[in-house]
């Protein structure tokens, strides 16, 4: 354990996962400098433990005032610090210190797979390749999405498709992947719309009526991910 690790440093992993974006943001700085929350706090002027809540509660908001002040113990800017980059294309931000680039086994891409409900699928269209953002379920080890005949998306029925999922954290430098490929099929079978109507991750997010159901056979799946290794000291 590194000796800038301090007492919070066992229970960061767990707070992770209710962190929002400004939390992110102040635990990643925070660690990239080596300080401990009590370091922050002394800089920032303010409780050791109002640097916790920050950092591990999703809903938290520093004033203005507090903002300030953390971007200057931070040693960056209040813009970045709020996410003043949100809006722009993902991945423009710095590669981590250290990262690591890791094959993910069928398992963990299917477990990936089942948290996300947009994805994009590449077709083979007429008029050239196309690579199309869609709303999409997992059932029965397979990707369904909804559509309506004549869109664009139906124009994959009876063809290789490739689908793919991503995230990426950009206050963490690091994300994942996961790639499908397989052959897309019309469902026509009433019980299986049924059951995927009422399966549905989400409504379509464009709208209308789209209720042509499409599912995606996967011949194969893969997926990578990278992670950023910290040194223990």
């Amino acid at each position: 354990m590194s000796e800038h690790d301090g007492p919070d440093a066992g229970s960061r992993s767990a707070a992770r996962g209710a962190q929002g974006d400004i939390g992110r943001r102040i635990a990643q700085r925070r660690e990239e400098l080596g300080l401990t929350r009590e370091e922050t706090a002394a800089k920032v002027g303010t409780a050791p433990g109002y640097i916790q809540y920050l950092e591990e509660k999703s809903t938290a908001m520093p004033g203005i005032g507090v903002l300030i002040r953390l971007a200057d113990a931070l040693g960056i800017d209040v813009a970045t610090l709020r996410g003043g980059e949100v809006g722009l294309p993902p991945g423009i931000g710095q590669a981590a210190a250290q990262p690591e680039l890791t094959e993910m086994s069928v398992d963990e891409c299917w477990e990936r797979l089942s948290t996300h409900g947009v994805g994009r699928v590449a077709i083979d269209a007429p008029n050239g390749l196309l690579v199309l953002p869609l709303n999409y379920t997992v059932v029965d080890g397979t990707i369904a999405f909804r559509t309506a005949p004549g869109a664009t998306p139906a124009t994959a029925v009876g063809h290789q498709v490739a689908f793919e999922v991503d995230r990426i954290d950009e206050a963490l430098s690091q994300g994942w992947s996961v790639l499908l490929q397989g052959r897309a099929r019309v469902v026509t079978d009433p019980d299986t719309v049924r059951r995927l109507n009422a399966l549905a991750y989400s409504g379509p997010w464009a709208g209308g009526e789209r209720d042509m159901w499409v599912r995606v056979e996967p011949d194969s799946v893969s997926g990578r991910r990278i992670v950023v290794v910290r040194r223990e000291d």
